[in-house]
């Protein structure tokens, strides 16, 4: 006992130190973790014990699926399912004959090929959700084409990791028996969390440290189940997130469970670097290396060519690409269950460690600084843009807008709805959206980034009166602001911004208002309070046409 208390201990203090170092020079903090692993681990060799660190690893993997779970909003996926379907299981497809032909070319034997094809294949659901968290960023338009991927890959591995156990005696019909043991066990937890839960949990949110408890109940619960059946108990707290996700608490299930979050996702990232065989890694580092080069360089090549053949332009498909350039927690669970099973060497373990490493400390960076890479490639790669993507728009050749809305999102929407019958020009960046609006004739819209120089001379806005963009990008907005300034200066600007800095060098840019969101939203309670002067009626009245108006948006956008 004393042991593991010294080692979390240890591992803490100098992933602390890791961390804080990594903040104090402005970097992310993952590769801080990782490296605090290695020192404690294979450098000085503090922490030999291998049964508890694959025991800490796969219980930090399995609270980081539970809190990923809670997370996803599947409602807010519909528009991007026929990407995250048919482009994900394309993507799958390519990337693992890919990696079964390298691991051929570079002899391994033919197990072992399958193996590196489906380590190459599936990406990182905990990291990649953890760093756009962390970044805001789960609500935006590449951030559902990420989790729409994620997704798919993840049903997969659940398929993957019911076929590992019988491979050596391998049967279609075992395989299948797997699936569907896989399949019910899912239907049995959804069932549950749709007809017991409810209840179970409506008397536990009478008390928040009862809500805490049966909630990481579930968890170990679902955990068990799955590993009884013959499953990773990741699996299981995955579902356990979903599950109680889609429950009315899920909210305060959340804000509970958050420092469990920054709790086990340091354990996982420190356990990577404990787990590392720095002498087995140098056997294998021809393979290697030429893994990370398919994951870092033609693993987004494929995401941006599946993206763009679906009508997503340049900015969303690099976005969601890049973000998807590393190997999966599941990985680890896959090849260390073959190493169990004798179809992988000990190498082989430790390649997949540093390639798992590699990918995630890389995709760190790669998110953390995605938008200025962008930047920078962007006009670089045009021949991404999608043909069919030019048809997506409804504007006659001498259509004069009198105001032109970038981004029908959210505020959009009410902007447009306020505006009554003036001329009207939307552009928006999501296909999905103008699809849709593309079915109503009376209503003009281009497909397009605004942050793209080619689009703006496109739009017309010589004669427009008011431009109002809903875009946060700082960058993206100044782009729109030099445009006006040039073309009609005279026409009223109204953009938005999500810091004070960034509004305020907006409007150093010329904008005649800046939209700040979250300092709209008390800005409008404190206007109510002034106008129904705490009478309660008055109240009622409003919350009745508030309701109205939120059913109708929610008709609106399950359209979409």
């Amino acid at each position: 006992m004393q042991n593991i208390f010294f080692e979390i201990g240890l591992m803490f203090i100098l992933a602390t130190i890791g961390a804080y170092t990594a903040k104090l020079i402005k970097q992310p903090m993952i590769p801080g973790y990782v490296i605090a692993g290695i020192i404690v681990g294979p450098l000085m060799h503090l922490i030999t014990n291998s049964s508890t660190i694959l025991t800490l690893s796969e219980i930090g993997i399995a609270f980081l699926l539970f809190i990923v779970g809670l997370e996803i909003d599947f409602k807010k996926l519909k528009n991007v399912a026929k990407v995250s379907t048919v482009g994900g299981i394309t993507q799958m497809f390519l990337l693992f004959n890919l990696g079964f032909l390298i691991a051929t070319y570079f002899g391994f034997k033919s197990l072992e090929a399958v193996y590196f094809g489906i380590i190459l294949t599936f990406s990182s659901t905990a990291v990649v959700l953890k760093i756009l968290s962390d970044k805001c960023e789960l609500d935006t338009l590449h951030a559902r084409l990420i989790i729409g991927f994620l997704l798919i890959e993840d049903i997969f591995v659940v398929m993957v990791l019911s076929v590992l156990n019988t491979i050596n005696e391998f049967s279609i019909a075992i395989m299948l028996i797997s699936i569907a043991k896989g399949i019910g066990a899912v239907i049995i937890c959804l069932l549950a969390g749709k007809y017991i839960f409810p209840g179970i949990f409506k008397f536990a949110a009478r008390t928040q440290e009862l809500l805490f408890l049966v909630s990481v109940s579930v968890l170990f619960l679902f955990s068990i189940f799955f590993n009884y059946i013959g499953f990773s108990v990741v699996i299981g707290s995955f579902v356990a997130g979903i599950v109680l996700g889609n429950l009315p608490y899920h909210l305060e299930i959340m804000s509970k469970a958050e420092s469990l979050k920054s709790f086990f996702a340091t354990l996982f990232f420190v356990s990577l670097g404990l787990e590392l065989s720095l002498g087995s890694v140098t056997t294998l580092l021809a393979p290697l290396i030429t893994g990370v080069i398919v994951i870092i360089l033609i693993k987004p090549l494929i995401t941006m060519t599946i993206c763009s053949f679906f009508g997503y332009n340049r900015r969303p498909s690099f976005l969601a690409a890049i973000s998807l350039t590393q190997i999966s927690e599941f990985s680890l669970i896959i090849v260390s269950q073959g190493l169990i099973l004798g179809h992988v060497t000990k190498d082989f373990f430790s390649m997949t460690i540093m390639l798992l490493m590699t990918t995630i400390i890389t995709t760190s960076y790669f998110i953390k600084y995605d938008h200025k890479i962008f930047d920078l490639i962007g006009n670089k790669i045009k021949f991404f843009e999608n043909v069919a993507a030019k048809e997506l728009e409804n504007v006659p050749e001498k259509f004069k807008p009198d105001v032109i809305i970038c981004g029908y999102n959210r505020i959009g929407y009410s902007i447009v709805k306020s505006l009554g019958k003036k001329k009207i020009l939307i552009v928006d960046y999501d296909p999905e959206v103008i699809k849709n609006l593309m079915k109503n004739k009376n209503i003009k819209c281009i497909y397009g980034d605004i942050g793209d120089s080619d689009l703006l001379k496109k739009i017309p806005l010589d004669n427009a009166k008011l431009l109002i963009s809903t875009d946060p990008d700082v960058k993206d907005n100044k782009l729109l602001l030099k445009e006006t300034k040039l073309r009609n200066n005279k026409m009223i600007k109204i953009v938005t911004a999500n810091q004070i800095e960034e509004a305020l060098d907006l409007y150093k840019n010329g904008a005649n208002y800046v939209i700040m969101p979250h300092l709209l939203g008390g800005h409008h309670v404190s206007l109510m309070l002034d106008k129904f002067n705490h009478i309660k009626n008055k109240f009622k009245k409003e919350k009745s046409i508030h309701i109205k108006d939120l059913t109708e948006r929610r008709k609106q956008w399950q359209q979409i």
